[in-house]
């Protein structure tokens, strides 16, 4: 089962509901430090020979931090605490008393004034946290900071301090290396990810409360990937790998269908046709022999060879944002009853009128791709309002249109008209370039066209994109990378070779923040 993305309160209630069906309150916080004290022992060997200095709020964050320094002491590690205020909760204080008794007895830091540690273990403040931090806090975290510049690890428990693990939100942040959050993704963490370097989560024995039915989405991951898409099998021809149509190419736009029909042939179509502005015909021809190429579907003759041939439309690459555009999408949504993913101008000229849309699209699988600014004029609302909402907004759309909705991210957020939801968050910055959209819907469509469960092509589309952009990002840089590096990547991450993550991970998000 994927790991949960859950605001604050939905990660609370887990907790509430674990306690009351028996687990002691403090198990949850010795789970969550001993794990985290794993994770850095097996990530930061310096940290036995230069050790850890742990900074412990009053709160129960502190005291999963003090469970930390307790098990890092044990383990032979120099330790120092710096508490920030006493411990408030009996938990806290439980953790307090058995870390002291473990740090009198261990080796002690040395010269204070001196010590250069390798760990800086940030306990300051947790996911009850709202609104900026000030005062003495807004303190801590800009010596945190400090530490970090100078070379120490940072290590968050939970989520970053001063960051709002709901929204993500906050003025003064910790900038960790690596955050350990507990039984669930928050989703804070997901939208900063600068701040919150790679993100471990941790299974601290939630058990099946971390799926209560709240509405919090799953992370897809490789394994997802695995069960939704159908492995090719070994007499597959053309046909059984299925065909798919790309209408797009308006003027000076060529290049859109053809990164789509890149993306859709690196992912197991069988066969594309693009159909695009006559004049950009032979252009296609001459860039993609792979592909079939013919105009636009203007008249009755042309559009029924097409819609006899494909098993899958994608339309919109690269279409314009034109009179004829709305036209020649409706006129093929209503000939076309079949599987249909519509991205970019093909959502653009329904601007304000999703049910419209709604009712054009009808009950097939059908997937929209929309990134932000999209989603604001299908749906009359800003960007800020879209962004503020995202993890909400897809899901509305989504019943509006009786359609799967793609929302492009980071992260991405993929909601099904029945109410299911996703998140993927794999991506790197190589994705943030003029086309990566494109290749997506190629992604989407084929995986549509082969399944026929637009849900699950979506999700699946989504992950192996980010996936993708990870790849070209750890080849070289971002800089030095281009698109046609991401579409190259396709072949390898295809393989879904990642390793399910090894207990008590239960996921796993590499760090973003600082590439170049």
């Amino acid at each position: 089962m994927s790991a949960r993305v859950t605001s604050a309160a939905q990660a609370a209630a887990r907790d509430a509901a674990a306690i009351a069906g028996g687990t002691a309150s403090f198990d949850l916080m010795r789970a969550a430090g001993e794990a985290t004290a794993e994770v850095i022992l097996a990530r930061i060997p310096a940290v036995r020979a230069h050790g850890v200095h742990v900074i412990a709020g009053g709160g129960n964050n502190g005291g999963d931090a003090w469970v930390v320094a307790g098990a890092l002491a044990r383990a032979g590690c120099a330790v120092r605490v710096e508490a920030i205020g006493e411990a408030r909760s009996a938990d806290a204080q439980r953790a307090k008393a058995e870390a002291e008794a473990a740090l009198a007895a261990a080796a002690g830091p040395p010269d204070v004034a001196a010590w250069r540690p390798a760990v800086v273990v940030d306990g300051l403040l947790g996911t009850g946290t709202q609104g900026e931090a000030r005062g003495e806090a807004a303190q801590v975290i800009a010596r945190i900071n400090e530490m970090g510049a100078a070379g120490a690890t940072v290590v968050a428990v939970d989520v970053p301090s001063g960051l709002d693990a709901t929204t993500g939100g906050g003025g003064a942040v910790v900038r960790a290396a690596i955050t350990c959050t507990y039984g669930t993704v928050k989703r804070g963490l997901l939208l900063r990810r600068d701040e919150a370097g790679a993100i471990v989560t941790l299974d601290i024995g939630l058990g099946a409360h971390e799926a209560l039915p709240d509405g919090a989405p799953q992370l897809v991951d490789a394994d997802w990937v695995r069960r939704a898409i159908p492995p090719i099998p070994a007499d597959a021809h053309k046909g059984v790998r299925r065909r798919l149509a790309i209408v797009g190419g308006g003027d000076g736009m060529a290049g859109a269908p053809m990164l789509a029909a890149r993306g859709a042939m690196r992912s197991g179509i069988g066969m594309v046709q693009l159909l695009v502005n006559p004049a950009n015909v032979p252009v296609v021809q001459a860039a993609l022999p792979e592909t079939m190429a013919a105009r636009w579907p203007v008249t009755a003759e042309d559009q029924d060879r097409v819609l006899h041939w494909a098993h899958v439309l994608l339309l919109g690459p690269g279409l314009g944002r034109t009179a004829m555009t709305r036209a020649l999408v409706e006129r093929l949504l209503v000939a076309w009853r079949g599987p249909v993913l519509l991205d970019a101008d093909a959502l653009n000229v329904f601007e304000g009128e999703p049910r419209t849309l709604g009712s054009l699209l009808g009950a097939r699988p059908a997937i929209v791709t929309p990134h932000p600014v999209e989603a604001g004029r299908l749906m009359r609302l800003s960007v800020a309002q879209v962004l503020e909402r995202r993890f909400e907004v897809g899901a509305e759309l989504a019943r509006t249109l009786g359609a799967t909705v793609l929302l492009k991210g980071p992260p991405t957020i993929i909601s099904a008209p029945d109410g299911r939801v996703a998140v993927s968050a794999s991506g790197a910055p190589t994705l943030g370039t003029a086309g990566s959209g494109d290749v997506l819907a190629g992604i989407a469509a084929t995986l549509l066209g082969q399944t026929a469960d637009a849900f699950g092509a979506a999700t699946s589309a989504a992950w192996i994109h980010g996936r993708a952009g990870e790849r070209a990002a750890q080849l070289g840089s971002v800089r030095g990378s281009a698109l046609t590096d991401v579409i190259a990547a396709l072949r390898d991450v295809w393989a879904l070779d990642d390793p399910a993550p090894a207990a008590p991970i239960l996921a796993e998000l590499a760090a973003l923040g600082g590439q170049r």
